[in-house]
């Protein structure tokens, strides 16, 4: 069964799974009723994060247009437009041994598409969900539901995997930005 996190809770992942080499992340969410003529088209990315919390370069900014870290450690397995359906929505795959030593960090965010110009925010979503299961054997290791209510951010960094030595930890952040991926881009040292 798997760990289920509340906002700012950590865990193992490696320490106590030695055989766990990828992982599979799942994001999913819902939206509510609202008035405007617009999907929602969230998007989940993730940035590789050097010691001070920063890209060492652009390719280090792994979404929709970019699908692949450079190593092939961190896999987008594409974009997902309306969120329509059950279960995750987005996937990004990551295995532990290509990640390259000199990432201390991986931050996975969701940010709403053309946010400011479809007056979305995330107090229109619900039902928001993190989830790690092993890729080898399909057990869901963590769970994190993002039950805050984020009523005008645009943005959000759902949680982080980092190191500690040679193992790898999950932290379940659930921190809201506002400004959507630009915003997060220039918090993570991209320009934009």
């Amino acid at each position: 069964m798997a760990v289920s996190l509340t906002k700012g809770q950590k865990v193992d992942l490696t320490k106590g799974n030695p055989a766990l080499e990828k992982i599979i992340i799942g994001l999913g969410w819902d939206t509510n009723k609202y008035d405007g003529s617009s999907d929602f088209d969230l998007d989940s990315s993730a940035f590789l994060l050097n010691a001070n919390g920063k890209v060492l370069k652009d390719e280090d900014f792994i979404f929709y247009n970019n699908l692949e870290s450079e190593t092939k450690a961190v896999i987008h397995t594409g974009d997902n437009r309306t969120g329509e359906g059950e279960g995750d929505d987005e996937q990004i795959i990551i295995e532990f041994s290509k990640v390259p030593v000199n990432i201390e960090r991986i931050a996975i965010t969701v940010t709403i598409h053309d946010a400011a110009e479809r007056h979305q925010n995330f107090g229109q979503v619900s039902n928001a969900f993190i989830r790690l299961f092993d890729e080898v054997s399909g057990k869901e290791l963590v769970r994190y539901d993002l039950s805050e209510d984020f009523s005008i951010e645009t943005a959000i960094v759902v949680a982080e995997l980092y190191r500690n030595g040679s193992e790898w930890k999950f932290n379940a952040i659930g921190s809201g930005f506002q400004g959507g991926l630009a915003a997060l881009c220039t918090n993570f040292g991209i320009s934009v």
